[in-house]
């Protein structure tokens, strides 16, 4: 389904009519799912065939629009394996030994990866805290690209990222955004300059932790092809399945994330308050560091929140250890609520507190939620 271009449609409304066949009578309303690993071709292939599997599949088209529209993009979404896949496509945009500036705090997959390109392939990386908006641009002077999370994982640090994209910019530097924790619902990068967007779609799109996907997003039709041959050549495809599956999540994600979202800034305003917990951070506190930027960047302000329970790191994982309703598990953006004491990953960074506890929330009831974490801190109510 194409957008009108004199009415574009809301987000919450593309999330559930973008990708879907043609309105005509006996056309299904949902896009099927085609498994085949091969198509009839003959001949020199022309452009647009599909020929192999591993090139294209039909089950892609509408998960790439649909991504697309959300981002505000005029050229489909590239759909990847996994977040990560989707995450090296990006780092293959950096030239031999060239150099990123990459956030202290950021996704663990992303850091480990380019501590290994760091060592293996001689880039050359500028680790800033994205809050300090000046250290950040200072960075960018000879750098060639500028990866950027707002807010951080799994320390919810906003960044400035209309003036950090402007300022990436004006020094030539590619900028890519991983836009997984806001979603294109909370904001969308592109429309503020970025050149390239990354989602790890396991999370917020698909939704249901069944579901292991990511994407790339990009208006440059030259960096869209290249990344679009990485894919080719690396297999790093997604599968036909999955490509429902989550383009399926898709369809509900406004609910589920202002669902989470208005449960996880309870949570907050309450967790804040609490005698076993030193320290919540939630851009949607007054009080939090980073909640005037959120306010004014964002359009909500998510469904992660990070809890450091006072008395270390023992006293974080007693706490996980007794929880009934929370799930104990790495990921986010699933309907469940999911409790990780981060730094239980080798690869977390050393300046991430080893007592921090990063909550995603999920659609569950808000009481029952609070009552969950409350007793397994030691204090019912």
């Amino acid at each position: 389904m194409t957008r009108p271009e004199s009415a574009p449609w809301a987000p919450d409304t593309v999330v559930v009519s973008a990708g879907r066949p043609p309105h005509a009578v006996d056309q299904p309303v949902n896009s099927p799912i085609v498994l085949s690993s091969t198509f009839h071709s003959l001949g020199e292939p022309g452009a647009g065939e599909k020929v192999y599997g591993r090139f294209t599949n039909p089950t892609w088209d509408p998960l790439e629009e649909t991504i697309a529209q959300l981002e505000d993009c005029e050229l489909p979404a590239l759909a990847y394996a996994s977040g990560m896949a989707a995450v090296a496509a990006a780092l293959s945009l950096l030239p031999a030994g060239g150099t990123i500036v990459i956030p202290s705090h950021a996704y663990n997959g992303s850091l480990s990866l380019v501590a290994e390109l760091e060592k293996t392939l001689g880039l050359t990386v500028r680790r800033v805290d994205l809050a300090d908006t000046d250290a950040a641009i200072a960075a960018l002077a000879g750098a060639d690209m500028a990866w950027l999370e707002s807010p951080t994982n799994p320390m919810l640090e906003v960044a400035d990222l209309p003036v950090l994209l402007a300022a990436a910019r004006e020094a030539g530097v590619l900028t890519v955004v991983d836009n997984t924790f806001s979603t294109p619902l909370r904001q969308r990068p592109l429309q503020q300059g970025a050149d390239v967007v990354v989602h790890s779609a396991t999370k917020y799109m698909g939704g249901h932790s069944d579901v292991v996907l990511g994407a790339v997003v990009t208006r440059n039709p030259e960096l869209r092809s290249r990344l679009h041959g990485m894919r080719t050549l690396h297999g790093a495809i997604a599968g036909p399945f999955e490509a429902w599956l989550t383009l399926r999540g898709i369809r509900t994600m406004a609910l589920r994330l202002d669902r989470a979202e208005a449960s996880a800034m309870e949570l907050a305003k309450r967790l804040a308050g609490h005698p076993a917990i030193s320290r919540v951070r939630y851009p949607g506190l007054p009080e939090d560091p980073g909640h005037q930027r959120a306010a004014e960047q964002l359009e909500g302000f998510g469904a992660i929140v990070a809890i450091e329970v006072a008395g270390g790191a023992e006293a974080a994982d007693a706490m996980l250890a007794k929880l009934l309703l929370w799930t104990p598990a790495t990921s986010l953006g699933g309907v469940e609520s999911l409790a990780e004491r981060r730094r239980r990953h080798p690869g977390e960074p050393g300046t991430v507190p080893d007592n921090l506890v990063r909550l995603s929330v999920g659609i569950e009831n808000v009481e029952d939620l609070h009552a969950d974490l409350t007793a397994a801190l030691g204090q019912r109510g």
